[in-house]
């Protein structure tokens, strides 16, 4: 008998992928994002957002020609910063492949989780401006609700009706992944029957170029900004400040079956730590980010052997990239020299809080098709960074399980572990 204190235990339920949506500085689709990833293609150029003379930095890697009027009523754009015109285009497109009619039944079961690490401070900027010349007055009535993190969430749940848990995670560069990782953790105990998880940004402006640069932790390689993300060469210098946002529709397997829906592949595994050391710098050897990966096999059940990719944080900064290296290493013990590493962040850029969701986005994609995507610029990798990091040209394999890192600030680690979904 179960004592009043006690939760009576009840079976998780297994969580699948049936949608995928994303803007990114590679497309403003997941599909053209993924082809140009694929291909190797850097969407890292010269900032065209606001004039660069003076700054250290002027290069990032920018969303080209997005159209937020296919997503968002025009008299509502005026409302959000653009980093929610991201999100819902993201989530908008990630039910359309998943094709999931929004009846009520499914409203009533279904939420939005989107990681955000800053917000809104292009406008943030922007009206600050605006009080020191105009005056208060001037201040939008839109200004607040244009700019907190959880209005990405809030804005899609209120867009598409979704009535389950809604709200931002902002945990710096792993915001994405937490997202994904929360999501999952409603579905699995039965809170939920759909969730819409990621994550967007937007601050390529002058106070985060500016920010990113006093730290000395950008590029400054403007003479080749196509050049300047170079994870684990040698040459590294930095990472590239980029943006965009990607959203995953995920549902329980019983609810993914039921109405017929093509499954992309299965979520098994999430681990998180923290470093608890030092708010920049990782921890020596890189052990928080090894106990997040450790965390995410032992949630999934599979040993390092049956990893095939991982898809790294690596930003191409010249301490972080070989202690994630290391941990790997020490991950895999003698299964290092077989799996496939690679950072996608070398083509994009470092879109902070929708880092980790976009590359989730990528790790779908990698099970999908059966194909890694390169890391590019690894013309001469360090000595401390010796792992398979597919340099150059994607590779095809057998890919059956996936491990995606996100390390934020803070010291703070996400790692979730996506499977090809091999039926019940």
């Amino acid at each position: 008998m179960t004592s009043r204190f006690e939760r009576p235990s009840k079976p998780q339920r297994r969580v699948v992928v049936t949608g995928v949506g994303a803007v990114t500085p590679l497309g403003n689709t997941i599909e053209d994002s993924w082809a140009n990833a694929i291909a190797g293609k850097s969407g890292i150029a010269p900032i065209t957002r606001f004039d660069t003379t003076g700054f250290d930095v002027t290069f990032a890697g920018e969303v080209k020609g997005f159209n937020p009027d296919l997503y968002v009523e025009k008299k509502e754009q005026k409302k959000m910063d653009t980093f929610i015109h991201y999100a819902i285009a993201a989530s908008k497109m990630a039910v359309e492949m998943a094709k999931l009619e929004l009846t009520p039944e499914v409203k009533a079961q279904a939420g939005v989780i989107i990681g955000v690490g800053i917000g809104g401070l292009q406008i943030i900027e922007e009206s600050t401006l605006k009080v020191k010349e105009k005056g208060p007055g001037r201040i939008s009535p839109f200004f607040i609700p244009a700019v907190i993190t959880n209005l990405a969430a809030g804005q899609v749940s209120i867009e598409l009706g979704f009535q389950g848990p809604n709200y931002s995670v902002t945990s710096a560069c792993a915001s994405g992944v937490h997202s994904i990782g929360d999501a999952v953790r409603y579905i699995r105990d039965g809170n939920t029957d759909v969730m819409l998880a990621g994550g967007s940004e937007s601050t390529i402006c002058k106070l985060a170029v500016g920010g990113f640069a006093a730290m000395r932790a950008l590029s400054t390689r403007n003479d080749a900004p196509e050049k300047a993300s170079r994870p684990w060469d040698k040459d590294r210098d930095g990472f590239v400040l980029a943006e965009g946002a990607a959203v995953l529709c995920i549902e329980s397997l019983e609810h993914a079956e039921k109405r017929g829906a093509k499954i992309l592949c299965e979520i098994t595994g999430y681990g998180v730590s923290s470093d608890a050391y030092h708010m920049t710098s990782p921890a020596p050897e890189g052990a928080g980010g090894y106990k997040a990966m450790s965390e995410a096999l032992k949630d999934s059940g599979l040993k390092a052997s049956d990893i095939q990719y991982v898809n790294a944080h690596g930003t191409s900064t010249p301490m972080g990239d070989g202690l994630e290296s290391s941990a790997i290493k020490r991950l895999m013990g003698d299964h290092a020299k077989d799996v496939w590493v690679s950072s996608t962040k070398s083509m994009m850029g470092h879109a902070l809080g929708a880092a980790g969701a976009i590359e989730s986005a990528f790790c779908v994609m990698a099970i999908r098709d059966q194909i890694v995507p390169p890391t590019i610029n690894l013309d001469n990798p360090s000595e401390d960074c010796d792992l398979d990091y597919v340099p150059h040209e994607a590779r095809r394999g057998n890919i059956n399980n996936v491990l995606n890192n996100s390390f934020g600030f803070g010291g703070t680690n996400a790692s979730m572990i996506f499977s090809k979904y091999q039926g019940k």
